[in-house]
């Protein structure tokens, strides 16, 4: 699997992609032969590449190249006098076998079960393969930047280096689908990781600023063995800081008031993280499409808070926020109607001035929930302040 920065599918990953897991191919510990011949008297070396045939026959990882090797191994054998013509054979023939076990693996969707042994073989070692929702883990180096599959599983209570909030398989590509590429990996990854970072952590004020996501995705080798699979993890990006306790707060950690706001607000945070990379001068069309997602969102994001009985503290503030997100939603209107870039600029200059925290904050406090705004500007209200995740870049 492999872990990029944040954005895209991607690297994950775009944080996030390295390639940590080499552990199912291991290196070859054979050495070279020296020469066809050795000091007069003694017996004739024995050939490199025969051993290496038979090593990588017995392992079977890599069985296309045991044969190969075999073949290579017989024909210097016997053009140089050397010894190992048994190991040669006996490598061939084993790298055959493993070959024809493949081809039946790839023709009955075996691949995951593969996939599933060197799972269970990592699980016993301390490995990235087997993170599941909900476990924190610290890396060797306490940092998520380039870290490995060697990890160490620890309670979220305490201090740690990452949290999973979502494990997927990858959708559309089955056991015998040729390997995406890295890049549409990646987006794949960057695309659903972000997206479900809400159903883990539905407060997203309750998520520090330090705290940034991550995910590992399958590279090109772990694909061979039927490895599907996404890892999307909460990590610090902040040496000074360290995560301790869980960052869930999902349906069941949440009353039905906590869950109904929230539900409402991330529909425009959802619709926010669909802004295009380029700019309106660069792209205006996507610009402007987005836009019109932003103003649909809002539209949904109102109707749910007006529909929803608050209780007697939360009401006013809460309708104070539906109210506030109906003018907003007229600035992306006209966003989304903009002829030039410029015009867009000026109804995005008019949303930021109208996002403003007040409002949120009251519901909030009302609602229990957190009351400190992310550093992004995020208010609840479908703008942000341009520098963060759901801001547009001017």
């Amino acid at each position: 699997m492999s872990i990029p920065p944040p954005p895209g599918p991607p690297q994950p990953q775009g944080p996030y992609q390295q390639g940590p897991y080499g552990y199912p191919y291991p290196q070859q510990p054979w050495g070279q032969g020296q020469g066809p011949y050795g000091p007069y008297g003694q017996p004739a070396p024995v050939n490199g590449v025969a051993i290496a045939s038979l090593v990588l026959g017995i392992l079977c990882c890599v069985p296309g190249v045991g044969l190969v090797l075999g073949l290579v191994a017989l024909a210097q054998i016997k053009r140089k006098g050397e010894r190992g013509r048994g190991m040669a054979v006996t490598g061939s023939a084993l790298s055959a076998f493993g070959l024809t076990l493949w081809v039946l693996v790839l023709a009955t969707g075996g691949l995951n079960d593969m996939w599933d042994g060197v799972k269970d073989t990592a699980r016993d070692n301390g490995s990235a393969y087997t993170l599941a929702k909900g476990e924190c883990f610290d890396t060797p180096s306490g940092s998520l930047e380039g870290f490995a599959y060697d990890v160490d599983q620890v309670t979220c209570a305490g201090e740690h280096d990452g949290e999973v909030f979502a494990a997927l398989r990858i959708p559309g590509y089955g056991d015998s689908a040729a390997y995406p590429g890295d890049d549409k990996v990646t987006d794949i990854a960057d695309t659903r990781c972000y997206a479900l970072r809400y159903d883990y952590a539905m407060d997203q004020w309750a998520v520090p600023d330090y705290v940034d996501i991550y995910y590992l995705t399958p590279t090109r080798d772990s694909w061979r063995l039927g490895d599907r699979e996404i890892t999307c993890v909460f990590g610090n990006t902040d040496e000074t800081a360290s995560l301790t306790g869980s960052l869930r707060n999902d349906a069941a950690n949440l009353d039905a008031d906590q869950r109904a706001y929230l539900m409402a607000v991330n529909l425009g945070n959802r619709a926010m993280d669909g802004q295009p990379v380029d700019s309106p001068d660069d792209d205006l069309a996507a610009n402007r499409k987005w836009a019109d997602r932003m103003a649909t969102a809002l539209t949904q994001e109102a109707r749910q808070l007006r529909g929803h009985r608050w209780p007697a503290g939360a009401d006013k503030p809460v309708g104070k926020v539906a109210a506030e997100l109906g003018t907003i939603r007229q600035e992306w209107e006209r966003a989304a109607a903009a002829e030039d870039a410029d015009a867009f600029y000026v109804s995005y200059d008019r949303i930021l001035t109208l996002s403003t925290p007040d409002h949120s904050l009251t519901a909030r406090e009302a609602l229990g929930l957190a009351t400190t705004p992310p550093s992004d500007g995020d208010t609840d209200g479908g703008g942000g302040d341009g520098e963060g995740d759901s801001g547009l870049e001017v």
